[in-house]
């Protein structure tokens, strides 16, 4: 029986570590600081290394954000993911579930309120707070992205041009053109600037605006 705990910061790994030997008598805690370390700890074939668990800070030095969600999401689609973070927006709490997690403990919970969600999630239940906000259909439309999309989305979120992304991605820029042309059909957007700032709804660290999107195209 293995539990994964997912953050940068040293101390609080200690209290999660706590809350989950507690939780779960006698499991194995592997400690990660990074996403990367995660991944590498759940191991490949998508069966998460027999982890009972995955607890996933959102703001580490590899990710920042609800992207890696959904990418562990789909590649360990049978593992609990619970999200651990200091962000504590109802709108990302409602993303976070929306998008697949099995729970979303805010850092400022005390040690009796994350025993108490680890033991929702070890049950099989999902443990989220009461102010949770509504779902997001531009967020179900993010999720609809395929891995190659979504890289290709960050790149495009990164001003890069499709000369750029090509060389970056080691694929032709027709391959860029294809991907961009189906991103923005699955978004539901006609130019960059607008899926732009629909992917925004993944970022944790601002608040999403409606800024009203240019006539850039692909």
């Amino acid at each position: 029986m293995r539990v994964i705990i997912a953050d940068d910061h040293p101390l609080f790994r200690a209290a999660l570590r706590h809350a989950v030997s507690r939780v779960w008598d006698g499991a194995e805690v592997v400690e990660a600081s990074s996403a990367a370390e995660a991944r590498a700890a759940l191991g490949g074939g998508g069966s998460g290394g027999g982890a009972e668990a995955l607890l996933l800070d959102l703001h580490m030095e590899d990710s920042n954000g609800l992207s890696v969600l959904m990418d562990l999401r789909q590649d360990f689609p049978a593992l609990p993911i619970a999200i651990v973070s200091g962000s504590e927006e109802p709108r990302i709490y409602a993303a976070a579930r929306q998008l697949g997690a099995a729970g979303f403990i805010p850092k400022s919970s005390s040690l009796d309120e994350m025993r108490a969600a680890l033991a929702a999630v070890r049950e099989g239940d999902s443990w989220f707070p009461e102010n949770a906000g509504e779902e997001d259909e531009d967020l179900a439309r993010m999720a609809s992205l395929t891995p190659a999309q979504r890289r290709i989305l960050g790149s495009v979120r990164q001003g890069l041009l499709n000369k750029q992304i090509a060389h970056e991605q080691d694929i032709s820029e027709a391959t860029v053109k294809a991907h961009i042309t189906a991103i923005f059909r699955k978004l539901g957007v006609g130019n960059r600037t607008q899926a732009v700032l629909l992917a925004a709804k993944l970022d944790v660290d601002q608040p999403v605006t409606d800024s009203p999107a240019d006539s850039a195209t692909a």
